[in-house]
Parts: C-alpha cells; sequence; structure tokens
C-alpha cells in the first residue's frame, strides 16, 4: 500500500538551537557573564543573575552540559595562554604540555598574547573564559602573561607556569623551575675560576629582578665580591648583541652571566668583533641549556632547565600542590676558563 502525503506522519521541525551567545544578547550581557550564571558564581550581581536567569526561562535556553563540564575543567580541551611560541623556554614548556594533554587524551590550544596593554590582556581574558576553552593553562614567565593570570575570572579553572617564587597578586596554583640556586652556582663557579666579579644580562621578568639575577646577586654578595649594575637585555637577540658592545668595550669585564642561550650567542657575537676572546680573555655563561648549546665554538657553559618536564607537570598537578621537577644545573663546557693574568 502506498501512502499519501496526507497518510505520512508529520516530521517533527527542528527549532534552532540556542547558544549561549544568543541569551546574552538577549540580556545585554556578556556571554562571560551568562557563564558565571550558569556556574553559580558569586561574582555576578543579584540583579545581573535575575535578569539573565530571566532571559533563559523566556527564551527555554538548556546549556550544553559538555560546554559545562568544559566550564569547570573537566572534559577534553586545553587552552594554553603565552605571549610567545618560538623562544626556547615558552616553546620547551609547549611541548610537554602537548605531549601529557595527548597521553591523557585532551585537545590543546593555544592563544596568543600580543603584549600586556589592557586591550590585549582583555581580549585573551575573554577567550579563554568562554566554556569551551576548557582548562586554562597561562605560561606567565613574563608581564603579559602575569596580567592574563591576575584578570581572570575566579570561575575560570586555570593553572600558572611562573618565574621561581610565582606571580604576586594571584592565588591560582603555580608551578615552576627554581633557577636560584643554579643561578648562584654559576656565578660561584666564574668566581672559583678566578673572576673578580661576574657581569650580568638580564632578560626581561614579570617581577622586575628575576629569579636568575636573584640568584646571581646573592652569590657575589655571599663571597663578597663587587655587585655590578645590571646590564638589561630584551627577548631579541638584537638587544643582548648591543648589551655586550657595552661590556666589550671595558677591559676590565672577564665574566658574564647570560638570561639565557640566545642572550649568550649575541653577546658572544659582540665580543667577537672587539677582538676579545671567549674564554680566553671573557667567560661567557648561558642559561636553559637550548639543543645546540654544545656545538657552538667554544661550547657553551649553562645552566640546564628542563622545560618539557615543566610542561608534563602542568597536566599531573594537584591544587595547592608543587610536583617535584628536575633542579636547573649547571653544565660546564668550554665558554669558560681561569682569567689571563694581565
Amino acid at each position: 500500500m502506498t501512502r499519501t502525503p496526507s497518510d505520512r506522519p508529520a516530521r517533527r521541525r527542528r527549532e534552532p538551537s540556542l547558544s549561549i551567545r544568543d541569551v546574552a544578547a538577549a540580556a545585554g550581557v556578556s556571554y562571560q557573564t551568562v557563564s558565571r550564571v550558569l556556574n553559580e558564581s558569586p561574582s555576578v550581581s543579584p540583579a545581573t543573575r535575575r535578569a539573565v536567569l530571566e532571559v533563559i526561562g523566556r527564551l527555554g535556553y538548556r546549556p550544553n552540559r559538555a560546554a559545562r563540564a568544559l566550564g569547570a575543567g573537566r572534559a577534553g580541551a586545553v587552552t594554553v595562554v603565552t605571549t610567545n611560541t618560538t623562544l626556547y623556554g615558552y616553546a620547551a614548556t609547549l611541548q610537554g604540555i602537548e605531549e601529557a594533554a595527548r597521553l591523557a587524551g585532551l585537545a590543546v590550544g593555544v592563544r596568543v598574547v600580543e603584549s600586556g596593554r589592557a586591550a590585549d590582556v582583555r581580549h585573551a581574558v575573554e577567550y579563554v573564559s568562554d566554556p569551551s576553552a576548557g582548562r586554562v593553562i597561562v605560561v606567565a614567565f613574563d608581564d603579559a602573561g602575569a596580567k592574563v593570570l591576575r584578570a581572570l575570572p575566579a570561575e575560570v579553572p586555570a593553572l600558572a607556569v611562573t618565574e621561581a617564587g610565582g606571580v604576586t597578586g594571584s592565588t591560582r596554583p603555580m608551578i615552576y623551575l627554581d633557577e636560584r640556586p643554579a643561578a648562584g652556582a654559576a656565578t660561584e663557579h666564574l668566581l672559583g675560576l678566578g673572576h673578580r666579579t661576574v657581569q650580568h644580562v638580564s632578560i626581561p621578568s614579570e617581577t622586575g629582578t628575576g629569579a636568575r639575577q636573584t640568584g646571581w646577586r646573592d652569590a657575589l654578595v655571599a663571597a663578597g665580591a663587587p655587585v655590578p649594575e645590571v646590564v638589561a637585555g630584551g627577548w631579541d637577540p638584537r638587544s643582548a648583541y648591543l648589551a655586550g658592545r657595552r661590556l666589550a668595550a671595558d677591559p676590565q669585564v672577564t665574566a658574564i652571566l647570560c638570561g639565557n642561550d640566545d642572550t649568550a650567542l649575541a653577546v658572544r657575537r659582540a665580543l667577537h668583533e672587539a677582538g676579545r676572546d671567549v674564554p680566553g680573555d671573557v667567560s661567557i655563561v648561558g642559561f636553559d641549556d637550548v639543543p645546540g648549546a654544545a656545538y657552538w665554538t667554544p661550547a657553551l657553559t649553562t645552566v640546564r632547565m628542563d622545560f618539557v618536564a615543566l610542561g608534563q607537570a602542568c597536566l599531573a598537578t594537584p591544587a595547592g600542590s608543587h610536583p617535584e621537577l628536575p633542579a636547573p644545573h649547571l653544565v660546564v663546557r668550554e665558554s669558560t676558563a681561569a682569567p689571563r693574568r694581565r
């Protein structure tokens, strides 16, 4: 028997699904505010909460359970907030996060913060406040990352990777490699070779002084050695090269601790152009132990930092605890030696 069109059961018309952004637009608030209401955050005012709930009821919105689980950090996504994906410390940390997430069956997204300007920080915070971002890991080695960390709403599940000591102004869980003792050991190594003091070319720091700088200074003070003025460098090799030119022009400079290995490479170039031999005239120590450091000429003495392990620990760290991580340590190679007698 062939059914006529009138005999066939009527198909149910599929209603267009509502999203959290539809609710936000109807209520005149941000989607982050709607998310806070759904997750019962105490940071929403009673009047705003009532208004959002009224719109939810009027529209018949039903929150997606998966999205809510993501907002609570329980589903299969991780978003990493970082200002850089190419510098060694940042890239190796990101590698560790990705490796651990892949083993756990989690998808990883990356949000790059352009700068520490208020608009850039706000855009990053809005991005990761969306429930689909899942749990959030902030790489806060610098000022911009620290600002994002401080600005995150309380209901966003987040952990931070920081300099030694953490970021002030935030109560989020933080993990770090404590490079202060290793910076001190590098300084003591140079003093032990007979250098009168050690210069320091620094990298930018969220704290303004930096753990590496602190370890360097403490070792000089403990040894009774002169504490030179810090020569500030940037993240770019050219700023380190210019700092190296300033130091190369001073014949009293015989030992330099650099903020990272890229800085050491640029300083080495400046010394070479000035006709100052490494390590014959000036000893250089780097920081991080990038994969090529052992193959420079001369091979670079540097502090080894296991950023991959740091990244892996981000997905295995209970709230409020600090994992056991490989301690940064000095690797002595060819770029350090006793100073020449004058």
